[in-house]
């Protein structure tokens, strides 16, 4: 009787435990998790409730606090938190998976059968590609529009480059946009041989031809947005940042968002136009849970690999060019001024180290020193040694994306020089200036995947492990550095680091697992490491199959 006794008194005993713990919607237990907060901890369970994380650690001290009807053991997998992209063009990302990709072509011929096969296969109104290099190219020079008109003499045929600071157009295209011998234009170029226009279109003179275009229908472009947020899910994205936006752009993302139609976070850059001014910035800032819009995204100048970045001294391959700033000086004070007075952040796209001096001297005008408003430069590429101390004197945060390094290193130094080059790309130089750096890849200029970022960032090699001892390796980032550039540090760069980022309580519950531990590996092993869950919100939102 005794013995029955002691039963039934363990038994209640459990029972009003149980009853005493928080019941949670998800614990997830038995993991690497790599929190990713101030000590950079690495722990074992979580708990998650109503979308947040509510209390993370050990997982005997998680279970004895909490129940759940869904408790995830994920036998020593590797628990991160969702990465972040901190410059991105999600928007135009997902309108290209529309168009041919041209992306490793290896001629000029095969971007012509590429296109001819779209052509065949969807009949568009235009003929549009992304992604096309002509540094891949055994010819590495511009390519013309001859063979573009003989196989489309009636149909316009616009096909950007890979940095979308350059662009080939047919005659067809050129036609509509009035283009001719005759035609300038600030801030661009238009390439010209034996008087006429080649179709190469540089920076704003693309515009002309831009602007023709026919918009995407509503149903169509949801469709788009749909998959590309489910290839950003895929690599382990949870949040972008948006690097320039229109209103129109915006208010549907914000809508879908809303009816819980598009899950993934946007910290959205607005383009400089009046439309934008007028309905966000004079507004203030515009905030939801996955949707943050206070920063202007201008440009400085064109891009490397098309010879429109602006340099102090001309380029090392084209003597007398020294590229170009798009924009009036008048005009970035303009912005700035606009900014300060609302407490917008400036994003400003510098690439040469012209317009890198240039934007450092105008932002330093408004910023006097020491802040928080973390204006930030995106890409920062190539850095005049007298100019780098800038960053840190005015608290200016470098925008970086690893794999640019990678994909411009076989050409660079010839655009540059051997003496130049040495200043370009050097990200932990420009780390040390703030002590921390946001990391990003440019898509579609780049591929979306993150852990290319990770693996580009450490080794300073591309996937084919070239060059044997990397890249000008000094200014390569530790694995530590690394991570946070792309979980936290990414966060911080948009003002969303006590929101997300990295597994702490009270954040939203945005996390990734991971078949291989990244922080620990071989570094070659890194490129094909598989994410093979993502969560957003404490919510499955893809699976690897």
């Amino acid at each position: 009787m005794k013995k029955l006794s002691g039963i039934l008194a363990i038994l209640v005993l459990l029972t009003i435990s149980c009853n005493q713990k928080e019941k949670v919607d998800l614990i997830v237990t038995n993991a690497k998790v790599y929190t990713i907060d101030n000590d950079f901890s690495i722990t074992e369970s979580f708990a998650i409730k109503d979308g947040k994380f509510i209390q993370v650690g050990k997982t005997e001290e998680i279970l004895s606090k909490y129940q759940s009807n869904q408790i995830l053991d994920l036998e020593g997998k590797f628990v991160y938190p969702g990465f972040i992209d901190a410059h991105s063009h999600f928007y135009g990302y997902c309108m290209t998976l529309l168009q041919a990709d041209l992306r490793g072509t290896k001629s000029f011929d095969e971007i012509l059968d590429v296109i001819k096969k779209h052509d065949d296969k969807y009949n568009p109104e235009w003929v549009l590609g992304r992604s096309w290099d002509q540094n891949d190219w055994e010819i590495k020079e511009f390519p013309s529009k001859e063979k573009l008109d003989e196989l489309f003499p009636d149909k316009p045929v616009y096909l950007k480059r890979v940095d979308g600071h350059a662009a080939l157009a047919n005659s067809k295209a050129l036609e509509l946009a009035g283009i001719n011998s005759q035609t300038r234009i600030d801030g661009g170029k238009i390439y010209l041989q034996d008087g006429e226009p080649t179709g190469i279109l540089i920076d704003n003179s693309m515009a002309l031809v831009n602007n023709l275009i026919p918009d995407i229908d509503r149903k169509t472009t949801i469709k788009a947005l749909r998959q590309g947020e489910q290839n950003c899910f895929a690599v382990g994205l949870t949040s972008v940042c948006d690097a320039g936006l229109y209103k129109k752009q915006i208010l549907l993302i914000d809508s879908l968002q809303k009816i819980d139609e598009l899950k993934l976070r946007i910290y959205a850059m607005l383009e400089p136009n009046e439309e934008n001014i007028n309905h966000f910035v004079k507004n203030g800032i515009y905030k939801t849970d996955y949707l943050n819009v206070r920063s202007i995204k201008l440009y400085a100048d064109g891009a490397l690999g098309s010879r429109g970045a602006c340099l102090i001294e001309p380029y090392s391959d084209d003597p007398g060019n020294y590229g170009l700033i798009v924009e009036p000086v008048e005009f970035y004070h303009e912005m700035c001024k606009v900014a300060i007075e609302n407490n917008y952040q400036i994003n400003t796209h510098a690439i040469g180290d012209s317009a890198n001096r240039l934007i450092l001297g105008i932002y330093s005008e408004y910023l006097q020193g020491s802040n928080d408003k973390r204006w930030r430069i995106e890409h920062a590429q190539v850095i005049h040694p007298d100019d780098v101390d800038e960053f840190g004197h005015f608290s200016i945060i470098p925008s970086i994306q690893s794999t640019h390094c990678t994909s411009d290193m076989y050409w660079a130094d010839e655009r540059l020089g051997e003496k130049r080059i040495k200043n370009a790309y050097i990200y932990k130089v420009l780390l040390n200036q703030n002590d921390w750096i946001p990391n990003g890849t440019d898509f579609p200029v780049e591929k979306i995947d993150p852990l290319l970022t990770f693996y580009a960032s450490i080794s300073r090699k591309d996937v084919e492990g070239y060059p044997e001892n990397g890249f000008q390796v000094d200014n390569a980032l530790t694995r530590k550095e690394t991570l946070k550039s792309m979980t936290i540090w990414a966060a911080k760069a948009g003002f969303e680091e006590n929101e997300k980022g990295s597994i702490e309580s009270g954040k939203f519950a945005d996390y990734i697992i991971l078949d291989e531990d990244i922080m620990e590996i071989d570094e070659d092993k890194i490129p094909n490491a598989k994410i093979l869950k993502t969560y957003s919100s404490g919510k499955l939102i893809w699976q690897y199959k």
